[in-house]
């Protein structure tokens, strides 16, 4: 396997992560036009499947298609591709019931739910600090969420409600991913959970085939799309894939603590992209729960950061161990 190299360049790493968000936030509004009339399942599949040459080229080139691949914690891989399948199979459900930004604005609650079941299941310590960024983050979510759940809504709301209740479950999902991928990367490459995950997501997706017929839910049986729906799911695969692979190389070039506040320039992409092909602009409960949820996360990045800081430096002024102080 060819040896990981990184080096200290952050003008590339910032291109790169902001190129993938870019790119994320495209595949978002493709998808969420495929989603008009192709259920989520079938969307999760094309998404998943065309991603694999774009993949297995980058493994290629890497080295890493014959020995990065091994897995070591196979059912942990199991588990990831289960719940990040999940997780964009909701996503995708939402983008096809929600405007862009409001789903992009919910899924800021990520890292929120993140911090918490890092306490619940890896034992992470929640400080006053982090309690205080994820309640301010949470608020924010609420914000968002709010207008969504009315008493006496049409269909149309209605239908709303379902679609912010499966981004906020997207977000939940999302969370259990970063919790498996932290255990993960403790034992297997980043080749072999790229690969895995999209082999995962493709076989899964590919099961929902049949729920159309066996479910009395029209909603989830696969069609026969049009030349241009099937052009753009096809295009979601390829642009996921592209993105996927830039978001990789950016850490190659940056630390993670300083990558992660430029997820947040999704929103401005998300705002701009739905205005021009959906009209949609977004309201004042979702720029005002979004900017609270920023808020949290980073204030969430920034503990991390300087938790890191802190215990470089305790690493760097304790002598070896076995050698007297």
């Amino acid at each position: 396997m060819a040896a990981t190299m990184t080096e200290n360049r952050p003008g590339r790493a910032i291109a790169l992560k902001l190129g993938a968000v870019f790119l994320f936030t495209a595949m978002a509004a493709i998808v969420k036009i495929a989603t008009e009339t192709v259920p989520a399942g079938q969307a999760v599949f094309f998404r998943s499947f065309c991603a694999f040459p774009i993949i297995i080229l980058w493994l290629w080139q890497r080295g890493d298609l014959r020995h990065g691949l091994k897995p070591t914690n196979l059912m942990g891989h199991v588990w990831r591709g289960i719940f990040g399948t999940v997780a964009m199979g909701l996503t995708f459900g939402g983008l096809s019931l929600l405007p862009l930004p409001e789903v992009t604005a919910i899924g800021y609650a990520t890292p929120l739910f993140t911090v918490i079941f890092a306490a619940i299941f890896l034992g992470e310590r929640l400080r006053l600090f982090r309690l205080t960024a994820v309640a301010v983050g949470l608020v924010g979510v609420l914000i968002v969420l709010f207008p969504r759940f009315t008493v006496d809504g049409d269909s149309v709301s209605q239908l709303a409600t379902i679609g912010a209740v499966m981004v906020l479950g997207a977000s939940i999902m999302r969370a259990l991913v970063q919790i498996h991928v932290r255990r993960l990367v403790q034992t297997d490459s980043t080749a072999a959970i790229v690969f895995f995950f999209s082999l995962t997501a493709t076989v899964l997706s590919f099961l929902t085939l049949p729920l159309g017929v066996l479910l009395p839910w029209p909603a989830l049986a696969w069609i026969s799309p049009a030349p241009h729906i099937l052009g753009l799911m096809v295009l979601s695969g390829l642009v996921g894939g592209v993105a996927q692979i830039m978001i990789t190389a950016s850490f190659r070039f940056g630390p993670v603590s300083m990558l992660a506040p430029f997820d947040y320039a999704s929103m401005i992409f998300a705002t701009v992209i739905g205005f021009v092909l959906f009209a949609e602009v977004p309201t004042p409960a979702i720029l005002i729960g979004a900017g609270l949820v920023m808020t949290g996360g980073v204030l969430i990045i920034w503990r991390e950061r300087q938790l890191g800081l802190d215990r470089s430096k305790s690493k760097a002024v304790s002598p070896p161990q076995g050698t007297p102080s």
